[in-house]
């Protein structure tokens, strides 16, 4: 024979015949039970202590157990315990009343025992699966929440400073974890990386591959930083990488990659599919950067061409993930890219443009739920101040 589950119980009655009656049948099948004569007697030791399951008499006096059943159901430490009625009132109107306010199921008085006991071992056992359950999905958000942290670290915790530029970024993930990145670094002949991609997933394989291609790319980069534009194989590299080694994974990364000459404000890229980023002029004109290599993690033999502009004092340079153009109304329709640039305006500084950008953004979707990631990264060339 099974063993019942066992439980802490909530005997609430006003009669002490019938708590009396109630706590031997539940001790003697090894459950450990506690009284209350009244309602408020009754929230008050469930506030106190841990109880599994309640059972509830109705007609009591100082609050009956209608007003119990409201105030458990409101109550998010209390509404997941399940509350058995057992009251002498018989009319279909309580039962019904009494299920409309949450409890589990409705016993007359006087009550079958063993119709109880089942009653009780049944209402036991969907608490412990219950319990399990919140004890599963809270373990998961800790690991999310680690994972998130982790995956912080991956991200720069502050831009480079460079006399005569600004940088900025923005990181938006839609879920704990995200599948886009960004990056700017300084390398030892003076240029700097700047580094922004997407996985073609979401969730955590997207995060753990984030991880690794970004990880690649700029180890690489700095390994091969010995011709000024050497730093740009890192792509081709990090490709035949994740073939060579992840290709199971099935995942893919789009990545714009540059490297900038501070001094001259020449920025050599690699775009290996990504959303060309935007080049506005002092005069807010734009011009689109051109694809120049297929997605990473495709083919181990994609070749991955270099394409230069130049970033002109009082120009800026706007990178972004496609989360951005792909934010979805109510309706479903996209904000796209032509949406995009043209809430690009006339900004001022880099921080106004993405602000901007963001304002679009929220504007389309009306709402604070992203269903996907979005990154921005942008870089201005300050003007040049004018002698006199």
């Amino acid at each position: 024979m099974t063993t019942p589950e066992q439980g802490h119980i909530l005997v609430v009655d006003d009669n002490e015949n019938n708590r009396d009656l109630l706590v031997r049948r539940l001790t003697r099948r090894g459950h450990s039970v506690v009284t209350a004569e009244d309602g408020a007697i009754a929230l008050a030791k469930l506030r106190a202590q841990r109880f599994d399951l309640i059972v509830l008499d109705i007609m009591m006096p100082v609050m009956d157990g209608y007003t119990v059943l409201t105030h458990v159901r409101v109550d998010a430490a209390l509404r997941h315990i399940p509350v058995i009625v057992v009251s002498a009132l018989g009319d279909l109107d309580s039962v019904v009343r009494c299920i409309e306010l949450g409890a589990e199921d409705y016993l007359f008085k006087p009550f079958n025992p063993v119709l109880l006991n089942a009653k009780i071992d049944a209402c036991l056992e969907k608490k412990r699966l219950r319990d399990r359950e919140q004890a599963y999905l809270a373990s998961v958000r800790q690991e999310l929440e680690l994972g998130r942290r982790t995956q912080a670290d991956f991200l720069p915790g502050t831009l480079p400073q460079l006399s005569g530029w600004n940088l900025a970024a923005t990181f938006l993930p839609a879920r704990e974890v995200a599948g886009d990145f960004y990056d700017a670094f300084q390398l030892p002949n003076g240029r700097l990386g700047l580094l922004i991609g997407d996985v073609c997933d979401k969730g955590v394989g997207a995060a753990l591959f984030m991880a690794l291609t970004r990880s690649l790319v700029r180890a690489f980069a700095e390994q091969a930083d010995r011709e000024p534009n050497d730093a740009l194989k890192a792509v081709s590299l990090t490709n035949s990488y994740i073939v060579r080694h992840h290709r199971q994974s099935h995942m893919f990364a789009t990545i714009f990659f540059g490297l900038l000459d501070p001094a001259s404000g020449t920025l050599t890229y690699v775009n290996a599919g990504h959303p060309p980023p935007v080049r506005i002029s002092a005069q807010h004109t734009l011009e689109l950067l051109d694809v120049t290599g297929p997605a990473v993690g495709f083919m181990g033999d994609s070749l991955f061409a270099t394409a230069t502009t130049t970033i002109t004092p009082g120009e800026m340079l706007l990178a972004y993930t496609d989360g951005a153009t792909e934010a979805r109304d109510a309706t479903g329709d996209l904000l796209g890219e032509d949406r995009l640039l043209a809430a690009i305006g006339a900004p001022t500084d880099m921080q106004a443009l993405m602000q901007r950008i963001e304002h679009a953004i929220q504007c389309h979707i009306a709402s604070d739920v992203l269903a996907d990631d979005i990154t921005l990264l942008g870089i201005q060339r300050e003007r040049a101040i004018e002698r006199e």
